[in-house]
């Protein structure tokens, strides 16, 4: 039976409408944004097959160009579609940041730190940096390391402080291996990159470190 054939409250985009976008499962998501399924495969049946297929929503949003067309279903439109979509979220979090505290928005700020960032397959580390309200000036990923580490220069990231003229900063990076918890290391940096923001006079806010789950705070630790 073809979706449009279903009940009017059975029905995603109707759903949506109805509900909101978070009553929908990821299946119904994911065949709004199909649209059409295959030849006697409904969106939502088809949808269900690629979560499978992937192993998650996650996975699908996630996956290169290669392997997201090698579904049936997925091309090369729907695939520049994703990423448009993706684009515009990243965006929408960032013009978030720009408008409004940084710092009294952590669900915002660790949105758009984990769209940034969870996805690396190598460690990245980069910096939020703000104006004396806390707003986002930039967002600029500084060093790239291998899959378990990065090298990082305290000093260039004091360059470009004073270069954005940042009253404040926020640290992050991520953790490939997706556990998020703050190695030794990690903190060792933090506190040699605080001490040389302080000779500027540009507060370190907070260092979040970026894996599978939750990014954890080092200020919500009592570490700053």
């Amino acid at each position: 039976m073809k979706i449009s054939q279903w009940p009017a409250a059975e029905r995603p985009r109707e759903k949506l409408l109805a509900c909101g976008a978070s009553a929908l499962s990821d299946a119904e998501l994911l065949a709004i944004f199909l649209r059409t399924g295959l030849p006697g495969v409904s969106a939502v049946d088809l949808a269900r097959q690629l979560l499978t297929s992937f192993g998650g929503l996650r996975a699908i949003l996630d996956a290169d160009f290669d392997h997201f067309t090698a579904h049936a279903g997925l091309g090369l439109a729907k695939f520049a579609q994703l990423q448009a979509v993706l684009e515009m979220s990243r965006r929408h979090l960032t013009e978030a940041l720009q408008r409004g505290d940084a710092i009294n928005n952590p669900e915002v700020t660790r949105a758009f730190l984990i769209s940034r960032l969870r996805s690396c397959h190598q460690e990245v580390f980069a910096m939020l940096y703000l104006d004396s309200q806390h707003r986002l000036i930039r967002y600029q990923a500084h060093f790239f390391g291998t899959i378990d580490s990065a090298s990082v220069y305290p000093r260039e990231l004091v360059k470009a402080a004073l270069e954005y003229n940042a009253a404040a900063v926020i640290l992050a990076h991520n953790h490939p291996s997706g556990v998020a918890e703050p190695s030794q290391a990690d903190r060792q940096i933090t506190d040699r990159i605080c001490s040389a923001m302080a000779l500027i006079d540009v507060r370190v806010l907070d260092h979040f470190v970026v894996g599978e789950q939750e990014p954890v705070s080092f200020a919500e630790r009592g570490w700053l």
